[in-house]
């Protein structure tokens, strides 16, 4: 493998309960590089990135990230108990990580600094995503890791999240691991994409592999595309319903 990069994986497996969630994954992440972790629901996307984190401890193979990586994370469930009197700003506080100011961080996720005096149970789901982004930010990171980032945001807003992340990639020059459903986003976007189903069914240019054939083998027969007014594409499936992994 090529030695600049800022993540390696090789051969990575994680076995729970004697099942086998993600089997024999290989990739890297370069500088500035954009990759998409695409698959069905249960394909072990979320696993991997905990996985990467050393959140779950893995059966075989090896991650490795490069001395220089400063690692941001935003899970795919943030919830917020609407109880907790707390303001955005006094959330942001709580971070450990202040490389980067408050006010500079919210400038970037373009909010108005007016919503940090507003509390977190009181704003709009893609209000609260951005904060959360802004979160990750605070530390300077070079590669941003996001799961689903456009989880519990309505679809006038999923356009915003999605375009947001591309310009705060394009302005600080970092890397970004980002799963997925939007096809529509990992073509416009993505560096490269690699495709799971437990196994990696494919890495490589979003144009070059995303065949038909192959989404036809990562989601089924059974799968078909939709189109949201805003023009992301997404795919749909039968197995929706099941948790996502």
């Amino acid at each position: 493998m090529n030695q600049n990069y800022l993540l390696k994986v090789k051969n990575l497996s994680v076995q729970m309960d004697d099942h086998k969630i993600i089997d024999y994954v290989s990739f890297e992440v370069r500088p500035q590089e954009v990759l998409a972790v695409i698959g069905p629901n249960g394909a072990g996307k979320t696993v991997l990135l905990k996985a990467l984190l050393n959140l779950l401890p893995r059966t075989k193979g090896e991650v490795v990230w490069a001395p220089e990586a400063k690692i941001g994370y935003l899970p795919q469930r943030f919830h917020v108990d609407s109880y907790l009197p707390m303001r955005a700003k006094e959330f942001l506080n709580l971070s450990p990580a202040h490389s980067r100011s408050i006010e500079e961080a919210i400038e970037l996720v373009q909010l108005d600094k007016k919503l940090l005096n507003k509390n977190l149970a009181n704003l709009s789901g893609g209000e609260l995503q951005k904060i959360l982004i802004a979160w990750t930010l605070l530390d300077k990171p070079n590669i941003l890791l996001f799961d689903e980032p456009t989880e519990n945001v309505d679809v006038i807003g999923q356009a915003s999240i999605y375009t947001l992340l591309h310009q705060l990639q394009d302005v600080l020059g970092m890397a970004m691991i980002i799963i997925s459903h939007d096809l529509q986003v990992v073509y416009r976007y993505a560096s490269k994409v690699v495709c799971l189903n437990q196994k990696m069914l494919c890495e490589g240019l979003p144009h070059d592999v995303l065949t038909t054939q192959m989404l036809s083998e990562l989601y089924g027969d059974h799968a078909f595309f939709h189109h949201h007014h805003f023009d992301h594409r997404h795919l749909d499936h039968h197995d929706s319903g099941r948790k996502q992994t």
